[in-house]
């Protein structure tokens, strides 16, 4: 268990580890999945997490897969998190940068190497690769390390990096702009990717007062619409929320990733 002083950083932790693993229990990076069409997901084990699809029709089912992989998101989440040193799991950035000897002996958390990432993985038990493996979130091919490096580094990060000014946080909305949750970190992102402003100046698509034009979305959200469509396809076709969704698997996503939700402790 956790005490109170952990709670806030471990429900930090808990929304970074949820990312990849909805990631692995959605379709979207298949190669043959577009917005329009996708195939049933084959019949496996009776205990396994089933993938989404948008060809899900029964409502019962959908929210008992949902129920499943939140509960076993918890589960796996807090037997990483106790697991990690102590120090690291009440960390801030107040304490990290006041702290000369913190930074002596985590001098890599920010941005996190992979050596510090591999130390920490080390020490984890067995039981976390096998429960992984047991509903096929963790290919057998993937060390356990490489798996939760980003997670990792994204708890690090979002923990060790300054707090915004009190003018940034009257402008961030409460709730993530396409599944309306509100009880987990929302991230920016730019309707209009960073990476093609110049071709879009450049082609008129949009004008220049419009590239900064941002959605605040939660990580799984944030990471779906990247993996469904490219820059070039946000920028020409997707450039707001209500465009975003209008799509179809956008809105099989939304629908199922907001009965992903946590217990309260």
């Amino acid at each position: 268990m956790i005490d109170t002083t952990e709670e806030p950083n471990f429900r930090i932790f808990l929304d970074c580890i949820s990312t990849p693993l909805i990631e692995r229990c959605t379709s979207a990076s298949n190669p043959n999945t577009s917005k329009r069409k996708t195939r049933k997901a084959k019949a496996g084990r009776k205990t396994a997490i089933k993938p989404l699809s948008k060809e899900i029709d029964a409502e019962e089912t959908k929210i008992n897969d949902a129920a499943e992989l939140a509960e076993f998101i918890e589960y796996i989440a807090l037997e990483i998190f106790t697991h990690l040193p102590s120090d690291l799991r009440t960390l801030s950035y107040i304490t990290y940068t006041h702290d000369p000897s913190l930074q002596r002996k985590y001098p890599s958390l920010h941005p996190l190497d992979f050596e510090t990432s591999t130390l920490l993985t080390d020490s984890l038990p067995p039981s976390i690769s096998d429960s992984l493996q047991t509903y096929s979130l963790l290919p057998p091919c993937i060390a356990l390390s490489s798996f939760l490096h980003t997670p990792l580094s994204t708890y690090f990060s979002h923990i060790l990096s300054p707090p915004p000014t009190p003018q940034a946080l009257r402008a961030v909305t409460t709730a993530c702009e396409l599944c309306d949750r509100d009880w987990i970190p929302l991230t920016y992102h730019h309707l209009i990717p960073k990476f093609v402003h110049a071709k879009v100046l450049k082609r008129g698509w949009h004008t220049e007062e419009e590239l900064n034009n941002v959605a605040w979305l939660c990580r799984a959200c944030h990471s779906f619409v990247h993996r469904v469509a490219g820059h070039e396809e946000l920028a020409r076709e997707y450039y707001t929320v209500e465009l975003l969704g209008e799509r179809e698997d956008v809105q099989k996503f939304v629908d199922w990733v907001g009965r992903v939700r946590w217990k309260s402790r």
